[in-house]
């Protein structure tokens, strides 16, 4: 059961345990709303695949390991996964080698809902939202789901060739200390997000994400093999100024806070309540990203820059109704594990219904301004 609200705020300690998107295949799960994410990862399969033509083939006697880091329930990950093994495939088969057998290691917190994921996998995976898996229905590598923080080691030293992590990485280790505290200068008073917060509190998320980058960056060091390479991607901005946070800040900084703030003013919860519950998101800019990679040392840049992925996915951008559903069912399915244990699930339920309406209503913003940038970094060991 949900706790109910003012019972609990959603601390540091148990975020790890906590957080996840949405599971199952419900309308407001991730299954059904990552269609935005699965067409950027393909926009960038180009980018992808340059990376892949660096990996040095290894010897037909060692099992060649795939690891995707944050691969959450859907069928993005099942996809892109199947186009990294395909493409080694035909590398091996163009050098004239035999091609090794194939591991794929799909790893997330332990509160992702594995057990849809693994539905999706071929040859047992059914219909998906997209046209991902193997037309054959064949899978050609063994597969083993890996739950854990990749702020954390996950895997043995040299073990994995390629790693790839998409829309994930700009979700922190923790919401950082200073902007909880009632104390500090960098209180996030009256706010969930720091788009358009102040400076301080804005530096503290800077702070949180370089280091857990860094840290996530320490240990791939460790566990990859030389040769290999690493592909990341996670929500980015081109503006200099972090208050400042693209499609984050339409996520979380718009309708979703003024929906918390209805909530407030209608005597729902305290403002402190509102106050207790940041978003643990930091959407980085290019030189946010370099400065931890060369402070770190281990990795040589190949790429690293801004791709532009485009608005929310729907069938009729003209549809009002459609267009405020898509926005709140999009932010509901990545937070709404962390909103429920917060403030209870009829709360919950309140504040994306909340959250509904105003898209709605402004839904020509929602349909030309969210343009999801992404930071894009391609990896190697030095």
């Amino acid at each position: 059961m949900a706790p109910m609200a003012n019972n609990l705020v959603v601390s540091n300690i148990n975020l790890e345990k906590t957080l996840s998107m949405t599971g199952g295949k419900g309308e407001t799960s991730y299954v059904n709303n990552s269609q935005a994410q699965g067409k950027h990862a393909r926009m960038m399969l180009h980018l992808l695949k340059d990376a892949l033509d660096g990996v040095r083939l290894s010897s037909p006697e060692s099992t060649f390991a795939v690891a995707d880091l944050g691969c959450s329930c859907g069928s993005n990950t099942v996809y892109t996964v199947e186009v990294i093994i395909k493409h080694m495939i035909k590398r091996y088969e163009a050098a004239g080698c035999e091609a090794p057998e194939f591991s794929a290691f799909f790893s997330d917190l332990p509160s992702n809902d594995f057990n849809t994921l693994f539905q999706l996998l071929p040859p047992n995976g059914g219909a998906t939202m997209e046209d991902c898996l193997a037309s054959d229905n064949h899978r050609s590598y063994f597969v083993a789901g890996v739950p854990g923080s990749f702020y954390r080691r996950l895997f043995p030293s040299r073990s994995i060739d390629v790693f790839y992590s998409a829309f994930s990485l700009h979700w922190l280790s923790q919401v950082p200390e200073a902007v909880l505290d009632k104390k500090s200068k960098s209180y996030n008073k009256g706010k969930v997000f720091i788009h358009g917060a102040t400076q301080t509190t804005a530096i503290e998320y800077k702070k949180q994400f370089q280091n857990d980058l860094g840290n996530f960056l320490g240990f791939r060091s460790k566990e990859m093999k030389r040769g290999g390479s690493m592909f990341l991607v996670c929500l980015g901005r081109t503006s200099p100024d972090p208050t400042h946070q693209a499609a984050a800040g339409h996520l979380f900084g718009t309708h979703f806070q003024d929906a918390w703030d209805d909530l407030v003013k209608e005597g729902l919860i305290s403002s402190e309540k509102r106050d207790s519950f940041n978003i643990p998101v930091y959407a980085p800019s290019v030189e946010d990203f370099k400065e931890v990679v060369e402070r770190d040392g281990s990795f040589v840049i190949k790429k690293l820059e801004v791709f532009r992925g485009g608005p929310l996915e729907v069938n009729h951008p003209d549809d009002a109704a459609e267009m405020g559903r898509a926005l709140a069912n999009s932010c509901r399915s990545v937070c709404s594990v962390l909103v429920d244990a917060h403030i209870g699930a009829r709360l919950c339920n309140e504040l994306f219904s909340r959250v509904a309406i105003r898209a709605i209503n402004e839904a020509k913003k929602c349909r030309d301004h969210p343009q999801f940038d992404h930071v894009v970094a391609s990896l190697s060991l030095t």
